[in-house]
C-alpha cells in the first residue's frame, strides 16, 4: 500500500507542474499514467510540433516542454508509475482508496485528475487498405519530423494539427493539404500563413476532398481523393498524416461517481475540486464557465488546486502562502541557497 499527501493521475503536462507545485508547499505526492512514458499528449501525439503559447517561452516542442518540466521536478524525489491505469477510486474514511490495472494501491487524502482527455485513439481513415500502411507511410502523429525531409507528404485535416504541421513540414517536405471543407478550424494566423504558402507553391491545397484509396505494395506510392462532386484525384505520395481529432473515452473515470459533462468533469473555480471531496480534475479533463483548453489554464488550474490538497494533507497545519524569492522554506526544498 502506497500512502501519500496526494495521487495525481496523468503525467502531461499539467500533472508535471501540479506536481511540482505540491511539492513546493512540502505536500507529498505520486503520478500515475496509462501511458509507459511521461509527457501525456505532448509526447505521445506531438512531440516535435511546435507550440507557442507557454509564457515567456517563445516557442518549444511537446518534448522540450516535458522535458524542461521534468528537469523543474529533478529536486524533488516523485515516484512514477507508467503503465498502470486507475481502475478503481473509493472512499476509505477520511481517505480515498486507489487501485491499478497492475494490483498497486494507494491510500491519500487527495486525488488529482490531470488525464488530459482521458484515454484516447486517433480517428482514423475509412478504407480499408490504408491500415496496412499504418505506422509505416501513414501516421495519425508525428514521433519524429525528420523521416518526411525531402518526401512528398499528404496531409488530411483542417483543424490546428493538420494546418501546423503543413506549415512546419513545408520547409524541407512538397505538402499536399487535403480537406473536406473550403473552411479551416485553425487559428487564423496559421491559416493565413498557410494561403501564403499556397501562393507561393510551398503547399498543394485541395478542398472538398477526401480519402477514397491508397497504393503501393511495401511502402505507400500514391492515393486517391474524392471531390464531393465524385472527380477523383491520384497523387504521389511518399506519406500520409492524418489529423481528425481524437476519440476520447473516459474510460473507469465515468464510474467513479463525478459530475460529467460531455466527457469532461465539472469542477469548481476556486479549487478546481470536483463534487467529489478530496478528488480534483485540471487540465483538458475538467470543465468551467469560461474554461480555456491551454496548457497554461492547466498550469494555473494545477496550482490551486495544489494548494487546496494542503488542507485535507494537513488538517492540523495552517497553509501560508510565500513567494519563492522570499521564503527560505521554499528555497531549501529547491535545493537553492538564499
Amino acid at each position: 500500500m502506497n500512502k501519500t499527501d496526494a495521487l495525481i493521475i496523468g503525467a502531461g503536462p499539467t500533472g508535471l507542474f501540479t506536481a511540482h507545485q505540491l511539492k513546493l508547499i512540502g505536500l507529498d505526492c505520486e503520478v500515475v499514467d496509462n501511458l509507459d512514458k511521461i509527457g501525456g499528449q505532448c509526447i505521445e501525439l506531438y512531440p516535435d510540433k511546435p507550440i507557442y503559447d507557454i509564457p515567456a517561452v517563445p516557442e518549444c516542442t511537446g518534448e522540450e516542454l516535458t522535458n524542461n518540466l521534468i528537469n523543474q521536478l529533478k529536486p524533488f524525489d516523485i515516484k512514477f508509475h507508467l503503465g498502470e491505469r486507475v481502475e478503481e477510486v473509493k472512499k476509505d474514511k477520511s481517505n480515498w482508496l486507489v487501485k491499478t490495472s497492475n494490483g498497486k494501491s494507494f491510500l491519500t487524502p487527495n486525488v488529482i485528475i490531470a488525464g488530459g482527455v482521458g484515454s484516447f485513439e486517433p480517428r482514423k481513415f475509412p478504407p480499408t487498405e490504408c491500415k496496412k500502411f499504418e505506422n509505416k507511410s501513414l501516421f495519425y502523429s508525428v514521433k519524429d519530423k525528420n523521416i518526411f525531409k525531402g518526401k512528398i507528404v499528404s496531409i488530411f485535416g483542417g483543424g490546428d494539427s493538420a494546418l501546423d504541421w503543413a506549415v512546419e513540414l513545408s520547409k524541407e517536405c512538397k505538402i499536399n493539404l487535403i480537406h473536406r471543407r473550403d473552411e479551416f478550424r485553425g487559428a487564423q494566423a496559421t491559416v493565413d500563413k498557410m494561403q501564403e504558402l499556397v501562393k507561393s507553391g510551398k503547399i498543394n491545397l485541395f478542398t472538398k476532398y477526401q480519402i477514397a484509396n491508397v497504393h503501393g505494395d511495401q511502402r505507400l506510392e500514391s492515393i486517391d481523393i474524392k471531390h464531393e462532386n465524385n472527380e477523383i484525384k491520384n497523387l504521389k505520395s511518399d506519406y500520409v498524416l492524418g489529423f481528425f481529432g481524437l476519440i476520447m473515452q473516459l474510460g473507469p473515470i465515468a464510474n467513479w461517481g463525478l459530475n460529467l459533462n460531455k466527457k469532461t468533469i465539472e469542477v469548481d473555480t476556486e479549487k478546481f475540486e470536483t463534487n467529489q471531496k478530496g478528488i480534483y480534475a485540471v487540465g483538458d479533463i475538467c470543465n468551467y464557465p469560461g474554461k480555456l483548453k491551454l496548457i497554461l489554464s492547466g498550469f494555473h488550474e494545477g496550482a490551486l488546486a495544489a494548494r487546496a490538497c494542503f488542507k485535507l494533507a494537513k488538517p492540523n497545519e495552517k497553509y501560508r502562502f510565500e513567494f519563492t524569492t522570499t521564503s527560505s522554506n521554499l528555497l531549501k526544498r529547491l535545493g537553492k541557497k538564499e
